[in-house]
Order: C-alpha cells, then sequence, then structure tokens
C-alpha cells in the first residue's frame, strides 16, 4: 500500500511555492494530507478558506475536506462540478 504524502502549512501561509509544491505532488499521486499549523489561521473559517482557496488555485479536477485542522486533498480524473 502507498504511502500518503503529508504537507505542513505554517505561517507563510497560501503561498505561489507552497501552490506550485503541491501541483508537483499530485504528478505522481492522487491524494495528499495538509497540516495546517496554528500559526497559519486562527480559526476553523480560515482553514476553509485556505482550502477553498487551494482547490481553486489547482483547478476543476481537485476537491477537498476539512477534519480539524488537516486537509485532504483529492484529485479525480474528470472535472467536478
Amino acid at each position: 500500500m502507498k504511502q500518503i504524502k503529508r504537507l505542513q502549512l505554517g505561517k507563510n501561509g497560501l503561498t505561489p511555492a507552497f501552490i506550485e509544491q503541491v501541483k508537483s505532488i499530485f504528478e505522481s499521486e492522487t491524494l495528499i494530507k495538509i497540516s495546517i499549523l496554528k500559526a497559519a489561521c486562527r480559526d476553523k473559517k480560515d482553514a476553509d478558506k485556505i482550502g477553498k482557496d487551494l482547490v481553486e488555485a489547482l483547478g476543476v479536477k481537485y476537491d477537498y475536506k476539512l477534519v480539524g485542522y488537516v486537509l485532504t486533498v483529492v484529485k479525480y480524473r474528470k472535472a467536478q462540478r
């Protein structure tokens, strides 16, 4: 079984370099988990906004789920609605 890739999002927040790193991981993976550290956001609304912004930057083939302060980002074969 393949290991799930894990990243941490720190105090710099959602930078273009972080988005490019996520894009490069998705060239070989279909699922990653991103831990949002306390320095990156203050509450769950901020964490949800980070998830929406990340998926918007990645494209229509991606979706996310937020559990606690962990984003699970999934890449689908077809574009999602």
